[in-house]
């Protein structure tokens, strides 16, 4: 007797560990519970996938959702929209809302406010300090916590740990893989004068590559002194590329779109619309991380959702805020790219879903294999649309892309065998919940230097 199943994903080409196939997916419960050739009759709903991919569920493990405490930029349920509309199943939300995510409470208010409210399956950085050290062993592994963040360098919000002895004092009792916005806040404040009003291509200047770079040197040598592991968010920079080549068994490497498809010409363009931290750089530093990519350096993509509404990111440069919108376009953008033969689509899809699950030790996700969540993007590669602000599902409206036409397309959005979005039309409601993670992720090596 066939089996039968909730749901089939028919004739699409099925992209996981046998590489791509013209292959079914069976549904049942919410996971995979078999792939290969189904009839329509072993099911009551078949959803037809021809001539489409069916990747695993992309995860985006670096978005600033803003709630609480800022939401009239953005919120969970908004931002999440926004996630499952570009074909996001699951994002990692970080800590420096208001208040900030940093112990217990705090982190279960998250969890309260994005379950059943977000429409993509969620976790949440906790921010590390110099007060919340002791607390650290014990809020890493609670539940629906993507582990520890620290901010070496200032941006939006009140986390920073800048120094050495703060840093070393974290990475002494972390056991997962630790997050870092790896910029040198000394160097930082010294060269604040390198500013020009009104002008932000001023902002790479300042937040020059030697800021990036130093902090980087000076974080994997604590990391190697604590016998930590180290994630470095959103690299920027060449140089940084050249050593951490010789770094990777302590540090894992996230690049985000904007710095592999903008330069500094953007600014001309964009104006603050394009400021981030750390910043667009020239094109060699976005040679070198392509570069870099193409040689396995980096780990993963992130999208630094980082939403500001447009009349905030208006304001004269240095007072406007840095970051931009960015978990709707990251899979079209890139999809974008590899249609234009600078990615291969097994590489976009080990920097979404398989990388992601292999750093972070994600539970069930990652994969299309049987007994996983039945967590799909479905991408139509031949498809070519335009991005447009009128399709940014964030609260503010706007995205650094707008005007750009790409080839490549999220067609659908499944989280644990719902169809959330199909056709740019949201179909259930919002079903959200926490990720899991695998006991025991993220050990050490045994033993410490003093």
């Amino acid at each position: 007797m066939s089996e039968t199943y909730d749901l089939i994903l028919k004739g699409g080409t099925v992209v996981n560990q046998d590489g791509e196939g013209i292959r079914d997916v069976g549904i049942r419960n919410g996971r995979i519970a078999g792939i290969g050739s189904f009839d329509a009759s072993q099911s009551g709903d078949v959803i037809d996938c021809t001539g489409l991919h069916v990747l695993p569920g992309v995860m985006d493990t670096q978005v600033h959702f803003r709630e609480p405490g800022l939401d009239h930029k953005e919120d969970l349920e908004s931002g999440s929209r926004a996630a499952v509309m570009g074909g996001v199943t699951a994002v990692f939300e970080m800590p420096n809302t208001n208040p900030l995510t940093t112990n217990e409470e705090a982190l279960a208010d998250k969890v309260r406010r994005g379950h059943h409210r977000m429409h993509c399956d969620f976790a949440f950085w906790v921010g590390g300090t110099r007060e919340n050290v002791k607390d650290i062993p014990d809020l890493e592994r609670l539940p629906a916590a993507a582990g520890i963040k620290v901010f070496m360098g200032s941006s939006t919000g009140d986390l920073l740990v800048e120094d050495d002895d703060g840093v070393r004092d974290i990475l002494s009792v972390t056991r997962r893989r630790a997050a870092f916005h790896s910029e040198d806040e000394f160097r930082l404040r010294e060269r604040q004068g390198e500013r020009v009003e009104g002008d932000p291509s001023s902002h790479p200047i300042w937040r020059d590559e030697i800021a990036a770079l130093q902090c980087t040197q000076r974080l994997v040598g604590i990391a190697r002194e604590t016998g930590a592991k180290i994630h470095i968010l959103h690299l920027s920079t060449a140089e940084e590329v050249d050593y951490l080549i010789d770094h990777k068994d302590v540090a894992s490497i996230e690049v985000t779109p904007h710095h592999l498809t903008l330069t500094d010409e953007a600014y001309h363009r964009l104006g603050t619309l394009v400021q981030m931290n750390p910043p667009v750089r020239a094109p060699r530093h976005s040679e070198r991380l392509w570069w870099a990519l193409k040689q396995g350096v980096l780990d993963i993509f992130g999208s630094d959702h980082a939403p500001h509404l447009l009349e905030e990111k208006q304001k004269t440069y240095p007072a406007s805020p840095s970051g931009m919108t960015g978990v709707q376009t990251l899979v079209p953008i890139m999809l974008d790219h590899v249609s234009k033969g600078r990615l291969s689509l097994a590489r976009f899809v080990d920097m979404t879903s398989a990388g992601p699950a292999r750093l972070f030790q994600t539970a069930r996700k990652g994969r299309i294999a049987v007994g996983y969540d039945a967590d799909f993007t479905v991408v139509d590669l031949k498809r070519t649309e335009t991005i447009g602000n009128d399709w940014i599902a964030s609260k503010c409206g706007w995205t650094p892309y707008d005007g750009k036409e790409v080839t490549g397309w999220p067609v659908g959005t499944m989280v644990r065998g719902e169809r959330v979005m199909w056709e740019g039309e949201l179909s259930v409601p919002s079903r959200g919940k926490p990720s899991f993670f695998r006991t025991g992720s993220g050990s050490r090596v045994p033993f410490r230097r003093h």
